[in-house]
């Protein structure tokens, strides 16, 4: 483990040891060592060859800060130009002999940091594409089930507009101009995303995060999640909202409704906060 509350100039040496994958994140070492576990037990890759790192910059939690047993940095986190002075540090000291893998940094770092870095460094972040990878791959292999040709026949409907919704979304929407050869523009029409305040529509551009502004495309405000459902009629509902039960037995029956077969998929984690159950959806839509 390296621990990045010790100055990262003081690590560069570190860094050269060996060609290795580097998988940091945010929130902790259970994740990295976790996920390149997997690199290893399904990708082949040797233990020897992974180097999880966590990258502290302290926190805004008070509990922690109080508690006498935190073995984080303690103190309040770093942002604006301290916090990308520090990223860029570390991005630079393990550039030459490492690929990098990252997550879990907050929404409106995580996509800076990716289109920063994207063009000069071997970098991957796993909310958005990794998770976008899984999705694209789910879907296509369920236009067999539920018709259509391609992507295009199809209508998309998010619930949750954050990093792995937007990924996802974009990556649908490579994927259906790679297929029709449109602008990128015009593919992302095919795809609607719904966030805590509503349908995400252009009367709200300007109050959007950067990363949301994309799915913005005109239309009437609407405020919920099951309103939307019966106006865009989507083909393809997808949750990664992180909120429990959000995928109610009204929004199920609203989308078997609108189609022969739906397909709903409900991605968030832990099984708590999924949007529903498999059995919950087989059960409204009649097992369809």
């Amino acid at each position: 483990m390296v621990n990045l509350s010790v100055p990262v100039s003081t690590q560069k040496e570190f860094f050269k040891i060996t060609h290795t994958i580097v998988m940091y994140v945010f929130q902790g070492m259970g994740i990295p060592v976790g996920k390149l576990a997997l690199y290893t037990a399904l990708g082949g890759v040797r233990p020897s060859a992974c180097l999880p790192v966590t990258i502290d910059v302290g926190t805004n939690n008070e509990k922690l800060l109080n508690d006498e047993f935190y073995i984080g940095l303690r103190q309040k986190r770093a942002t604006g130009k301290e916090y990308y002075d520090l990223l860029h540090e570390f991005m630079s000291a393990v550039k030459q002999n490492y690929g990098e893998k990252f997550e879990d940094f907050a929404n409106h770092n995580a996509f800076e940091l990716l289109a920063k870095y994207g063009t000069t460094h071997l970098v991957f972040n796993d909310d958005i594409q990794g998770t976008a990878s899984v999705v694209l791959a789910g879907v296509v292999a369920a236009l067999k089930l539920i018709g259509g040709d391609t992507l295009t026949d199809h209508k998309f409907l998010f619930l949750g507009a954050g990093e792995a919704g937007t990924g996802i979304a974009e990556l649908i929407a490579l994927e259906i101009s790679k297929q029709t050869k449109a602008p990128n523009e015009e593919s992302r029409k095919q795809i609607w995303l719904v966030d805590s305040k509503g349908l995400i529509v252009s009367s709200r551009v300007n109050s959007l995060h950067h990363f949301k502004k994309h799915w913005a495309h005109e239309h009437e405000p609407v405020g919920t999640l099951i309103e939307a459902v019966k106006v865009i009629k989507p083909t393809v509902l997808i949750g990664s909202s992180g909120v429990g039960k959000t995928f109610t037995k009204e929004v199920v029956e609203a989308m078997t409704a609108n189609n022969k077969i739906p397909l709903i998929l409900a991605l968030s984690n832990p099984t708590s906060q999924s949007e529903c159950t498999a059995e919950e959806a087989y059960t409204w839509s009649e097992v369809k």
